[in-house]
């Protein structure tokens, strides 16, 4: 049986911590709490972990995974480019739950699936897993179930779904909102200012609309209505960001 290590106890977080390390520098997976809901973890820059990672969930390449990072100075070495709105939103929001979809920077070597090109990027607000960015770098991390059910907001739900494909768990307590983080889509923001489109919301979570119209005002999309807001709802489903 794959460890579980309390973090809350001081005896065992630095025991989890280590091991947590050792099992993403061996390609292994990790469950870790974050600010949203738990999230099963793999080095981004191993196709190997990834693929594990994708396996564990029961997905296929087409849904590739988010990728946390530590800040926006990781993350603007994993994009191509940040446009001002979007330093505003970082700004805003993170750490916390928004999970940005940009152009990834060609130049990376790694395989995170079929992204068509893009990543997408969230700095967490929650120790634990900042910690390990900080000292792993980037990881790519989605919600820790199987797909088709709830994420887990708690380390029992996560094992349960999980199991023995995870080598360690990190438990944090029930997460600290057990909601989903909002996934926009930003990549029509890059490039040529007469081409720009305007941010559209995949996924609703913990950054509200409104909340987003704040910072970004007209540059973001109008809300759908009828059956394109059931399409939309659909379309953010995919994702499995934590």
């Amino acid at each position: 049986m794959s460890p579980i290590f309390d973090c809350r106890d001081p005896e065992q977080l630095l025991p989890g911590m280590r091991q947590a390390r050792q099992a993403i520098g061996r390609g292994e997976l990790i469950v870790m709490p974050t600010d949203t809901v738990y999230g099963v973890a793999a080095d981004a820059f191993s196709a190997a972990a990834v693929a594990r990672l994708l396996a564990a969930k029961g997905r296929g390449r087409q849904s590739p995974p988010p990728v946390l990072v530590a800040g926006l100075a990781t993350a603007r070495a994993l994009v191509a480019e940040v446009p001002e709105p979007i330093e505003r939103l970082v700004a805003e929001f993170w750490p916390g739950g928004l999970t940005i979809v940009m152009p990834a920077q060609p130049s990376l070597s790694w395989d995170l699936g079929d992204t068509n090109g893009t990543v997408a990027i969230r700095m967490p607000a929650e120790r634990i897993a900042l910690e390990l960015l900080e000292e792993c770098g980037p990881l790519a991390v989605s919600s820790a179930n199987l797909t088709g059910k709830s994420a887990a907001i708690d380390i029992d739900g996560a094992r349960d779904m999980l199991g023995d494909s995870v080598a360690v768990y990190l438990d944090g307590g029930m997460s600290a909102t057990g909601v989903a983080s909002t996934i926009i889509d930003a990549t029509g923001l890059v490039g040529p200012a007469s081409e720009h489109r305007p941010v559209r919301v995949l996924r609703e979570g913990a950054v509200s609309r409104a909340d987003l119209r704040a910072v970004l005002g007209g540059l973001l999309e109008a809300e759908p209505e009828g059956e394109e807001a059931e399409d939309s709802a659909a379309a953010g489903a995919v994702g499995g960001a934590a």
